[in-house]
């Protein structure tokens, strides 16, 4: 059985990113969280709304709550204290967590129920703290994973700091062992998710919470003197879920650990044997699809 798993910080673009799986008909064995977009018990409050809102039956898990080293720096400078913004709605109450098993725990479990020839893709669209951890403790099973689509790093300018995208500052060690770890990684990264935009003109015909957290995230953009917002997670997601529609440049992915100003700077230097493949390009109109997931016919919003 093929299924993907995804690792996330749970901000908005993360449940674009699950909407977008859903509407192309992947199956989504399992949600772990981590800190990133905002702190961990935010991150679970917006997980359990989603599930709740949207009606997710994948089971979610709890992971870690601060990167392996660095101090904690999430995004709700950029997101609100929500981790996500709006234009008027936002995210139901979840109630509680049911699941006991923590991310750890169920992300070993999941591997090890492969057969032999089922695929166990892992779709992480935050900080790669919990994949990281992973590897540190159970390398062998490790390396049953896949395929790693990771939302991180950038072949160029960064977006928290001059030089790196957030994903791989907010826990620039966590991505050096990803790295390291010789697992297969797709990178979908900043450059080429300013490729993929929409902007006040696109905006689907969807539900009014969908509607008003979508407004939200297109603010983020036009508050700055943007017309247009970027798509970062959804993009990933569609990575996953339609991998021979992209184009490839296979390399070695390198990033910075050392706490100067090019701490979380990735650089990918090509490398026919690497293990890592930077997604640079697709004939998809990958915008128009991720918003298709968006519309009212397909997001379900109870």
């Amino acid at each position: 059985m093929n299924e993907i798993w995804v690792d996330t910080d749970f901000g908005f673009d993360d449940l674009w990113a699950l909407l977008v799986l859903r509407h192309l008909g992947k199956r989504v064995a399992g949600i772990t969280l981590v800190a990133g977009n905002a702190h961990l018990d935010q991150v679970v409050s917006n997980a359990l709304g989603a599930r709740h809102a949207y009606g997710f039956d994948a089971p979610i898990y709890v992971g870690a709550d601060r990167p392996l080293v660095r101090d904690s720096e999430t995004a709700e400078s950029i997101l609100g204290e929500r981790g996500m913004q709006s234009r008027g709605q936002y995210l139901p109450d979840g109630g509680t967590l049911d699941e006991a098993l923590n991310a750890h725990t169920a992300l070993q479990n999941w591997l090890r129920s492969a057969q032999p020839n089922d695929r166990r893709d892992v779709l992480a669209i935050g900080p790669l703290t919990n994949i990281a951890r992973f590897i540190q403790d159970a390398p062998e099973l490790a390396k049953k994973i896949t395929r790693l689509i990771w939302m991180g790093g950038s072949n160029g300018a960064g977006n928290h700091s001059p030089l790196a995208e957030y994903n791989a500052l907010a826990d620039p060690e966590a991505a050096a062992i990803v790295a390291q770890s010789g697992i297969a990684m797709d990178a979908v990264d900043l450059m080429l998710c300013r490729t993929v935009a929409f902007g006040a003109d696109h905006m689907p015909d969807c539900d009014s919470l969908t509607f008003d957290l979508l407004g939200g995230y297109l603010d983020i953009a036009l508050t700055r003197g943007r017309s247009n917002m970027s798509i970062y997670d959804p993009l990933a997601a569609l990575v996953a879920s339609m991998p021979d529609a992209f184009e490839y440049r296979t390399c070695d992915m390198a990033v910075s650990t050392i706490p100067d100003m090019t701490y979380g700077n990735t650089t990918f230097t090509e490398n026919t044997n690497g293990s890592t493949r930077l997604v640079v390009g697709t004939t998809l109109d990958a915008a128009q699809i991720c918003l298709n997931a968006l519309s009212r016919d397909n997001a379900n919003v109870d």
